[in-house]
């Protein structure tokens, strides 16, 4: 693919409008014309060049702009948003969408697209916008974006691996997909439930046995004996930034829980070491307790203590909940905790209330299917498989898009 390095020794400068044309094809009546797809900037997603969704012409539309197989469309309102894609059907598009093809033989027409994905020309588009609310960038600007164009020979070895690239990650994004998405059905399976008709039922009437005969048991049932099995952190005033120092104890709080059910620590505060010992016992978190969110928008995200938050302090906003590890693997909670499950039980204690928030005593009604440990090992073991697919192919991920911003930035300006 790239075996040699890439030298812009005979790489030339151009203006983008030397090398692009932009297309201004247009059709009165798409529908008469016999067209059928209709794409508006909603219908692009920023960094994915395939185009996955769009309208009907026949559901009505305004759109004029005609857009064919090999053209780029360039969202040229809110360029922030970087929505670049490649069509690879016939269709009409938004005035907000620029149609763009090659002017002349000096550029591939594969290399356009992933031209226009450049910081570069990101940065030149979102630089000559006007307007306040809903910023546009013009024609005349966008042409007058300067670059250095490859010969021919270089442009081929440069779609080359990028396409290579693009291609891998494809295949790495449906991995993480397919594996996250077995996740809920097999843990179902492992106690017996076999859709979320089955499992709303069991929540709902608060049953005790799974349909093959796994014991359902509350929070409370199989809690710490050893410390406060459930506990929501100290007054706000306790762990205000008055406390806060260079190092020191550190304070979990919600945004160090991502979305995914893991621990992100990129952004911890930490109190000063004498005042986190007047909170500490209590309030500190051991590796395995699980920490969940209990206010606001993010309500029920929960993640796994590990060793790097041994000692620390939870915040406010935080409930945490320590199992008796003799009954309740840490691994099996955090996986009931993050399924629907269990979440359905949260947003159905907090619905129609006024507290917009959880307490102690909903999470320690919380119903979580407990099978022998034994079993929950093995479980969390096929549970665990699944997650490290899914990350591994997110680390190869991140490899691939480090390796596509190298290759994109030779085609940026200079």
């Amino acid at each position: 693919m790239l075996e040699r390095p890439i030298s812009k020794a005979g790489w030339t400068r151009v203006a983008f409008g030397d090398v692009v044309r932009l297309s201004k094809a247009r059709v009165a009546d798409p529908e008469a014309a016999g067209i059928e797809r209709v794409v508006g900037l909603e219908h692009i997603e920023p960094g994915d060049l395939r185009i996955r969704r769009w309208g009907d012409v026949a559901d009505g539309t305004t759109f004029t702009t005609l857009f064919k197989p090999g053209q780029v469309l360039f969202g040229k309102r809110r360029a922030y948003q970087r929505k670049v894609a490649v069509a690879d059907f016939e269709g009409v598009c938004s005035g907000d969408i620029y149609v763009l093809e090659p002017a002349n033989d000096r550029l591939m027409p594969e290399l356009l697209p992933f031209l226009c994905q450049t910081d570069a020309f990101f940065d030149h588009a979102v630089g000559t916008s006007a307007g306040s609310l809903s910023p546009r960038t013009n024609w005349t600007s966008l042409a007058s974006f300067e670059f250095l164009l490859p010969p021919i020979q270089e442009q081929a070895r440069l779609v080359e691996g990028l396409t290579a690239i693009d291609s891998s990650g494809n295949e790495l994004e449906q991995v993480v997909k397919t594996s996250e998405s077995l996740i809920v059905p097999i843990l179902r399976s492992l106690v017996g439930i076999l859709d979320g008709d089955v499992e709303g039922f069991i929540v709902k009437g608060r049953a005790h046995r799974t349909p093959n005969g796994t014991p359902i048991l509350s929070v409370k049932e199989f809690g710490s004996k050893a410390r406060q099995a459930v506990q929501v952190g100290p007054f706000g005033g306790s762990v205000s930034s008055k406390y806060f120092a260079e190092s020191g104890v550190p304070v979990a709080k919600i945004n160090n829980i991502t979305p995914f059910g893991a621990l992100d620590l990129s952004e911890l505060v930490y109190l000063e070491a004498s005042h986190a010992k007047s909170l500490a016992g209590r309030y500190s978190i051991e590796a395995g307790d699980l920490l969940t969110a209990a206010q606001g928008a993010t309500i029920g995200k929960s993640a796994l203590a590990d060793d790097r938050l041994s000692g620390a302090i939870i915040s406010q906003h935080l409930i945490r909940v320590s199992c008796d590890r003799g009954r309740c693997l840490p691994e099996w909670l955090h996986a009931w905790f993050i399924s629907p499950f269990v979440l359905r039980q949260i947003f159905g204690s907090i619905q129609g209330g006024t507290r917009g928030g959880l307490n102690t005593t909903d999470v320690e009604e919380l119903l979580v299917p407990l099978p022998d440990l034994q079993d929950q090992v093995a479980h969390v073991r096929t549970l665990n498989g699944l997650r490290s697919t899914a990350e591994k192919a997110r680390r190869r991920l991140q490899v691939l898009a480090e390796l596509r911003a190298r290759l994109l930035s030779l085609g940026g300006a200079e």
